[in-house]
């Protein structure tokens, strides 16, 4: 494909995201104060705490796999060896940061508790080690 259509690829992307982005925004449900209840439900009653935070982070995710797959599809990838001393593909390592992330919080909340800022911090550079080539 030329230039022009993966800039159009990556345009629709974003733009899909956005909207998506967007609708969750406009679909948060009020609070007791009549302003945006950004922590509260948002399907009542419903089997998982789907709150605002929890649907931009899945968002994230989904947000993240389809950014990796259009770069495998635009630049063919060939395994490396990184700080793991393994071959990984872009693909594996984001696997690895993201599985690594969800260890780190868990034992930041064992240890530490809320809030989890550290350890986002934590998860950051962990995430930029795993994707840093050596």
């Amino acid at each position: 494909m030329t230039n022009a259509r993966w800039n159009l690829v990556y345009l629709v992307t974003v733009a899909v995201f956005a909207g998506v982005l967007g609708f969750l925004v406009w679909a948060v449900p009020p609070g007791d104060d009549g302003a945006k209840g950004w922590f509260n439900p948002m399907i009542p009653g419903g089997w998982m705490a789907w709150t605002f935070p929890v649907a931009v982070f899945f968002t994230a995710i989904a947000g993240l796999l389809v950014t990796f797959t259009l770069l495998a599809i635009r630049f063919p990838e060939t395994p490396r060896v990184g700080i793991l001393r393994i071959e990984t593909t872009r693909g594996d390592r984001l696997f690895i940061s993201l599985l690594g992330s969800a260890f780190i919080c868990l034992a930041w909340l064992y240890f530490a508790g809320p809030p989890l800022w550290g350890a986002l911090a934590t998860c950051l550079i962990y995430a930029v080690a795993v994707f840093v080539a050596v």
